[in-house]
């Protein structure tokens, strides 16, 4: 078994070799300060439809709710930024969503880092988390030493940009934690806040998500998109990276090598008038382990026909 000093080089080589790019560890401790953001945010109605951010409350910033017992929380990033961009008449889809639903690939891999962890170091206890529970993985990555939180609400390094998805682990293991990231390198740049189509990202780093396109093609299950909003999506079908693609950080990301996120061709490739053709066992088929069929397919194409009402006509 490995010695306590060993812990966070081996946990790093493993993360290393799962495919996960950084890897950082923090003290497991209630987060104070994350908590009066949340609890304003939720006041100010800015998580519109999506009610279960309401739920769960005390285990978003209390990780001892989550494990009992919790020590540390690591927290690692994996690189999504494909080599392949959508061709140029294609309804934009957001980058994560171009290959296997993140979910599967990454839960698979927290639960073979876990075991080897138990393997060489002792009986550790411990979940992993992938967007699907009440974390907040950017604030942990934050006091992580990993990045900061940009004007966009994205955490972003200095080295890669912001295209990651965050995963958290959650142990009883304990760890020296690393030195959590104090400075921004936002600066006076505010590229993200004027590209946005929708003027969804506010002063202070706080991001109205009832504004939000992604909410719209995403969240926004069995209702309508306001009229409102038309005209304002840039084409937009699932999702959204305006506010990533103009980030000056980003011209460092460089392509992934996560096979599973290869792009699904179609997803490349299908024109509006494809999409609008597109059959529901199809859908189904095509997108049975994509992101897209969060969305489903009704949504699918009542996003295409907000953002391209003419699609017929192709």
């Amino acid at each position: 078994m490995l010695k306590k000093d060993q812990y966070k080089t081996f946990i790093r080589d493993a993360a290393q070799q799962l495919g996960f790019d950084y890897c950082g560890f923090s003290k497991a401790e209630f987060l104070e300060e994350d908590a009066r953001r949340l609890e304003s945010w939720l006041h100010h109605g800015m998580h519109g439809n999506m009610d279960y951010m309401m739920n769960h409350f005390d285990k978003r910033v209390n990780p001892a709710l989550l494990v009992p017992g919790a020590q540390s929380v690591i927290t690692l990033l994996m690189n999504y930024f494909p080599e392949k961009q959508q061709d140029e008449d294609a309804p934009k889809i957001s980058k994560y969503a171009y290959g296997t639903d993140y979910h599967l690939v990454i839960r698979e891999k927290l639960n073979h880092l876990l075991q080897q962890m138990r393997l060489h170091i002792g009986a550790v206890e411990g979940r992993g988390f992938v967007d699907s529970a009440p974390v907040l993985e950017r604030s942990w990555a934050v006091r992580s030493g990993l990045g900061w939180i940009g004007k966009n609400g994205n955490l972003l390094t200095k080295k890669s940009g912001s295209f990651f998805f965050i995963a958290t682990l959650i142990t009883d293991l304990e760890v020296e934690p690393d030195e959590a990231f104090s400075t921004d390198h936002c600066g006076t740049c505010t590229k993200c806040i004027d590209a946005c189509p929708t003027e969804a990202i506010l002063p202070d780093k706080v991001i109205d998500g009832s504004k939000c396109i992604s909410y719209f093609t995403i969240e926004l299950k069995e209702a309508v998109i306001p009229e409102s909003y038309r005209g304002q999506f840039q084409d937009w079908m699932f999702g959204c990276d305006v506010c990533q693609d103009v980030c000056p950080w980003n011209r460092f990301a460089i392509p992934h090598h996560e096979p599973a996120f290869t792009p699904i061709p179609e997803i490349l490739h299908f024109t509006p008038a494809d999409w609008q053709d597109l059959k529901e066992d199809t859908f189904r088929e095509i997108f049975r382990h994509s992101p897209l069929k969060r969305a489903k397919y009704k949504n699918i194409q009542r996003n295409l026909q907000f953002i391209q009402p003419n699609a017929k006509d192709d």
